[in-house]
């Protein structure tokens, strides 16, 4: 008898993560995609390796890089995901080449998955822009300042894009970004910026 194929099987997943992230974020998503057949990289600002965090405090566990931001290419990815935390956001936001590799996702017309403070990568680069989404509360000022709606959900989905508020929503995020993973580009994914 044949085995069922996973959703995500010859996938290529983009973890775009940087010290600071949040350890449960990180896991559980990269964890959901593996099982689910992707092949998952982590790609940070520089090589080696990353600390993640607990309750953004506290710290957790060191990750190897896989590839810089620099020497990775959106278009050998079929989505990204972006895990939070304050700080790991926070970091990326400031890096041009990390935001013009989350800019090409929405370019591309391919998948992104946000959790937590994840979205800050979404206000800085434009692509927040006309989209209903979720984030941890504090973003919600920020989202509405760059043209978006930010609506108290679990999960939300809006043409490719998927978010949620934090870890506590983990198992309702990873079952939709493998579900929009799955599905591939999306033709009305914007391209904003």
């Amino acid at each position: 008898m044949a085995q069922s194929q996973q959703p995500l099987t010859g996938k290529r997943v983009a973890c775009l993560a940087a010290d600071g992230v949040e350890d449960v974020e990180y896991t559980q998503s990269r964890t959901a995609a593996e099982q689910a057949g992707a092949e998952v990289h982590l790609i940070s600002l520089q090589p080696g390796e990353i600390q993640s965090m607990n309750q953004d405090i506290n710290p957790a566990n060191r990750y190897r890089v896989d590839r810089t931001v620099n020497e990775a290419d959106a278009a050998d990815y079929d989505g990204l995901l972006l895990p939070g935390g304050t700080v790991n956001p926070d970091r990326l936001r400031m890096n041009p080449q990390a935001m013009n590799f989350v800019r090409a996702f929405f370019q591309q017309q391919k998948p992104v998955a946000a959790i937590c403070h994840g979205p800050w990568s979404l206000v800085e680069t434009g692509t927040v822009n006309g989209r209903t989404v979720t984030s941890f509360p504090s973003l919600r000022t920020d989202i509405h300042n760059a043209g978006g709606n930010w609506v108290d959900q679990q999960v939300q989905v809006d043409n490719g894009l998927v978010t949620s508020r934090s870890p506590s929503d983990l198992p309702a995020f990873c079952a939709k970004m493998i579900e929009e993973f799955a599905e591939g580009k999306h033709t009305r994914q914007m391209a904003t910026a």
